[in-house]
């Protein structure tokens, strides 16, 4: 349609970066590291999962965590990609993460690692997840967060900006914690709850890590990207920037990555509701009361 935005993402793009990594060894310690970190949220949860979703996550490292799990029967592995389902005991099934072919209420637990970051249509994924879990279903995912990769960014538009007098967007925009939290209570999710923490990895220099982010499929796939590759010049500057901005003092730089963690369950009457308006018994004033030296109200 004519003067219609275009899609920020170019996922046809992604997806061709996404096979070719499947067909190399991608870095894969940012999966790791999330894949242990739901480990450890799913333990904290007592009560049992019938079947469970791993969606979209890059490498079977989640589906594999989940079919671990004691508490879990049955574990789906739907990716859009042949290449990427990888080994393990899980239910393979080719699916695009926002096209989700399940029925409503069919699913126990949903959870996506690192994926749902590059869709065009998050909220639109969100209320599809939530409307095929079952009453009570949760769903966890782990979103690369607005601090990711700051420094490189930086590092790249200031030698745009100083060689060619000006900057285009070289690495896609990533969400911050306070929308991800409206979006869950949008699409209709109960209970949300949204945390983030900061990994740092150091590498020997600027390609090191930009060699790493291409092997992941991770590279630029912003449709109003600029066409071509990044002049040398540029290349060069940056790197320079980089080391004098963020190197430690052995001379290895810092990366950044922020992983971003939501929670939110499908609606069920046994949860824990807010309170009517009007129904509290007790004065706000009172309930905010400091008690005095002698156990007073403090009034």
């Amino acid at each position: 349609m004519a003067g219609a935005t275009p899609p920020l993402f170019d996922r046809g793009l992604l997806t061709k970066r996404l096979r070719r990594a499947a067909q190399g060894a991608p870095p894969d310690f940012l999966l790791v590291r999330a894949s242990g970190e739901l480990v450890e949220r799913l333990l904290s949860i007592l009560r049992d999962f019938g079947t469970a979703l791993d969606l979209a996550t890059p490498g079977p490292h989640a589906a594999r965590a989940l079919a671990g799990h004691r508490r879990i029967d049955r574990v789906i592995r739907a990716v859009p990609l042949p290449d990427l389902i990888g080994q393990g005991p899980f239910v393979p099934l080719v699916a695009q993460a926002d096209a989700l072919p399940f029925a409503e209420a069919s699913l126990d637990l949903v959870v996506s690692l690192l994926a749902l970051e590059t869709l065009n249509d998050l909220p639109g994924t969100l209320i599809q997840i939530r409307r095929s879990l079952r009453p009570d279903g949760l769903f966890i995912g782990c979103l690369l967060g607005g601090n990711t990769l700051a420094e490189l960014r930086f590092a790249l538009a200031a030698a745009e900006a100083e060689i060619k007098g000006g900057a285009s967007p070289r690495v896609i925009p990533f969400a911050d914690p306070r929308d991800l939290g409206q979006l869950l209570q949008r699409a209709g999710f109960a209970l949300p709850v949204v945390d983030s923490e900061r990994l740092q990895v150091r590498y020997p220099n600027l390609l090191a890590l930009l060699h790493d982010l291409r092997a992941m499929g991770g590279a630029n796939m912003l449709s109003q990207r600029r066409a071509g590759m990044l002049p040398r010049a540029v290349l060069a500057r940056a790197a320079t920037i980089y080391a004098e901005r963020f190197a430690d003092s052995d001379g290895r730089v810092r990366a950044t990555f922020e992983l971003i963690w939501l929670a939110g369950w499908a609606p069920h009457a046994s949860q824990q509701q807010p309170l009517r308006p009007g129904s509290a018994r007790m004065h706000l004033s009172k309930a905010l009361a400091r008690p005095g030296p002698q156990g007073d109200s403090g009034r």
